[in-house]
């Protein structure tokens, strides 16, 4: 629990807030919701303090007074007219929008997860204070916070939100609002799966990025196509990287497949062998973008990185040119040990070394 914690750390939003405080975040895996119900409540203290974003939101309501749109089949059917009233659809300004309702929430299911007593009182305290200042509502679905953009004019807003996300996330929620619960067995692989490709992507961005590499999680590329028949198109299988690792400077390209299963599998002849269809899909996205006018195309690397349990596979081979390392992590050390094994397998000179 403590690493996945961990993996959900980097997975967030919420280090690219921190600054300096990152290091005590992750140096502390056993006190990350601790830690993220401190970030959390701190950044609700303030926004009380200068008022909570409002938004307008859709409300239905008898009013005795035209307010946006006249509902004219309740109207007549209720012969509202008659008692002075009339039924509209209307937007209002408040705060009891989605993003308030959400870090209300968050603030409750966080509590639960809590060491210190005096952080979970202060998380419930803040909540209901929320709820005093017109934050009424129960939790939004995640349709309802995922249309909620934040722009400019919310900046205030980032750290709540981030830590409110990372607070669900350790919690383990569903999709059902307001519960507190772990995954159902047939959709928890595929959450830590992706949990585990956003982790790495998160952290590399949050390590390498100061150092002058860039950072492309989930990156879709185009086949390197000469002819064509009018069909194709719609049936061509689409490419996309997990995540790709570019630094001009150095003129190194890092082609970075994450699978969370084992890298290896029993083969037909021995004990134990790459699984086959991944160095497939790693040859055809390294090859196939190879051209002329992209320089780092031709000698790009790519790194299979998978985790692993009490183990450890490195190992490199050159192919057409392109270096392909097949390397895992054990994610039942310690979270320095992690740091230090995710940060060696992608920019160690032992990857390059044979471009």
């Amino acid at each position: 629990m403590r690493n996945l914690w961990l993996l959900m750390l980097y997975a967030s939003d919420l280090l690219r807030h921190l600054g300096a405080a990152s290091v005590a975040v992750e140096d502390n895996p056993d006190d990350i919701a601790d830690l993220v119900a401190e970030i959390l409540a701190q950044s609700v203290e303030a926004r009380l303090k200068q008022s909570l974003t409002p938004s307008y939101t859709g409300r239905h309501a008898i009013v005795n007074r035209v307010r946006g749109r006249i509902d004219l089949l309740e109207t007549e059917r209720k012969r509202l007219l008659d008692k002075g009233a009339i039924a509209c659809d209307f937007a209002e300004l408040t705060v009891d929008n989605a993003r308030n309702r959400y870090v209300k929430a968050a603030l409750k299911a966080i509590v639960p997860l809590l060491k210190r007593k005096d952080l979970a009182s202060r998380c419930r305290t803040l909540s209901e204070r929320m709820a005093r200042n017109g934050v009424k509502g129960g939790a939004p679905t995640r349709s309802e916070i995922s249309v909620d953009r934040i722009g400019r004019a919310d900046a205030r807003d980032h750290m709540m939100i981030a830590a409110s996300r990372l607070a669900f996330d350790l919690a383990l929620p569903t999709e059902a609002a307001g519960q507190i619960r772990t995954f159902e067995p047939d959709r928890e692989l595929v959450w830590i799966r992706k949990l585990y490709e956003k982790a790495v992507a998160g952290f590399y961005d949050f390590k390498l990025r100061p150092e002058g590499w860039n950072v492309h999680p989930g990156k879709i590329v185009a086949w390197q196509v000469e002819m064509q028949t009018s069909g194709i198109d719609a049936i061509l299988p689409t490419m996309k990287y997990d995540i790709v690792l570019e630094n001009a400077r150095l003129g190194h390209r890092i082609v970075v497949d994450t699978k969370f299963n084992s890298l290896l599998t029993k083969g037909w002849y021995r004990d134990e062998t790459l699984r086959s269809g991944y160095l497939y899909q790693m040859y055809a996205y390294l090859q196939s973008q190879v051209r002329p006018d992209d320089a780092m195309s031709s000698q790009s690397t790519g790194l299979l990185l998978h985790p692993a349990i009490g183990e450890e596979v490195d190992e490199t081979a050159k192919i057409q040119g392109h270096a392909i390392r097949f390397a895992s992590v054990d994610l039942s050390v310690g979270a320095e040990s992690i740091r230090r094994r995710l940060l060696e397998v992608a920019t160690s000179q032992a990857l390059f070394e044979h471009t």
